[in-house]
């Protein structure tokens, strides 16, 4: 363990930053540890918030992040970092309604994400963003017995809010700019078989469609759409994704370009004692060969372990987080889970199953390579997995066929 952490200061309570906390301790940290958190909540699952919370199938209580060991911190909620000055090591907050100074040697920058508003301006009531579990609390309590709900964006939070709002009864439409849903993480192939899903389960999906404004002055009433069509709405949910929160660390030297910058250890490029982990991070992945920024849960849970034992250890000790990302969403009865980073694919294709039925392994590859494989057979790309990593060539050879 570096010697020289005596005041060590973790700039989010999200999961990257719970889990960098918890640690921390749990590795033998035992100076001062302050957890700085946006939100006046305990830290909490955000993946039910768009699922089972949306929907009332559990309850406020049944999200909360359970901790795996009892820690001592300080820990500031409602409490948001607004500078840093890394000549000082100091980091201004504004905890509450009084600006607050922290003290730091050890930093871990977990401050996540914030959602992105409504492009041209102020928009009416009834037009919302999902991001907190505030959000969702308030949009369960605007939502009326068979509520009209139009959702804008067809990525995971837009189709995972459309697929729960519908399963409990409500009218919804799905309206996206791109031409299927899911297209940018998955692709228009693998897309359409969403865009299909979601259809057969009687949400109404819009592609290839902007909106152009919105109906209502006091409360919204409905959309005006780029292809002259008018969609009614009693409430809007907006789901055009989320941007690194790093307007804090303005001037401080810590690169910046969509999200911190780090190495493959989640060091911060441009500080030393700095490393970042989350939404908010962008770390080099040996794999992969090139920065990424990933929002997905369990990334954010493992890498916020992993930036804690590095920052403990030091430079000369610490470890690359090269772990093949892993990410999954619940949409109707169908599971969705994805290993590794199709990005820039050149190619994918069924290697296992048939789409006709749902049930299916698909992969794709990469100047001749498996860069990720997406499959709706619970657990069976976890198989695989360990192909990614060794770099399998694509395609990569079956393990098994269904039976």
């Amino acid at each position: 363990m570096s010697s020289q952490l005596n005041k060590v200061v973790v700039v989010g309570a999200g999961v990257a930053g719970a889990m960098a906390a918890q640690t921390l301790r749990s590795e033998g940290y035992d100076g001062d540890l302050t957890l700085v958190g946006a939100e006046r909540h305990a830290p909490y699952h955000r993946p039910p918030l768009c699922k089972k919370l949306l929907t009332g199938e559990v309850h406020r209580a049944g999200i909360d992040m359970a901790p795996q060991n009892e820690f001592s911190a300080r820990v500031l909620r409602g409490a948001s970092a607004v500078g840093i000055d890394m000549a000082s090591r100091t980091i201004a907050v504004r905890d509450g309604d009084q600006p607050r100074t922290l003290d730091f040697d050890g930093l871990v920058i977990a401050s996540g994400a914030d959602v992105r508003r409504w492009p041209t301006g102020p928009v009416p009531d009834g037009v919302m963003a999902l991001r907190t579990v505030d959000d969702c609390l308030v949009i369960r309590a605007k939502l009326g017995r068979r509520a009209r709900v139009v959702v804008i964006g067809g990525g995971f939070i837009g189709t995972e809010v459309a697929a729960s709002l519908t399963s409990i009864g409500h009218r919804v439409t799905l309206i996206s700019r791109t031409r299927a849903l899911l297209e940018a993480a998955l692709g228009v192939e693998m897309g359409n078989l969403w865009t299909d899903l979601h259809r057969r389960h009687g949400v109404d999906v819009r592609v290839g469609v902007d909106v152009d404004g919105f109906v209502g002055k006091s409360h919204v009433k409905a959309l005006r759409l780029s292809d002259k069509s008018k969609v009614k709405a009693d409430l809007v949910l907006i789901g055009l994704g989320v941007e690194p929160a790093t307007d804090w660390l303005a001037g401080s030297g810590i690169r910046i370009d969509n999200g911190v910058v780090c190495d493959a250890t989640g060091a911060a490029e441009g500080a030393t004692g700095v490393v970042a982990a989350g939404d908010v991070a962008r770390w080099w992945h040996p794999l992969y060969q090139e920065h990424l920024r990933i929002e997905h849960w369990e990334h954010a849970s493992r890498q916020g372990v992993t930036a804690a034992r590095n920052l403990l250890v030091g430079p000369d000790g610490a470890q690359q987080y090269d772990a093949v990302p892993y990410f999954w969403s619940d949409q109707f009865d169908v599971k969705l889970q994805l290993v590794g980073v199709p990005t820039g694919y050149d190619t994918v294709t069924v290697i296992e199953g048939d789409v006709g039925t749902g049930e299916f392994v698909a992969a794709y590859g990469k100047q001749g390579r498996t860069v990720a494989v997406l499959g709706t057979v619970p657990g069976r790309v976890h198989e695989l997995r360990g192909l990614l990593a060794d770099g399998a060539a694509f395609p990569p050879r079956r393990q098994k066929q269904f039976v």
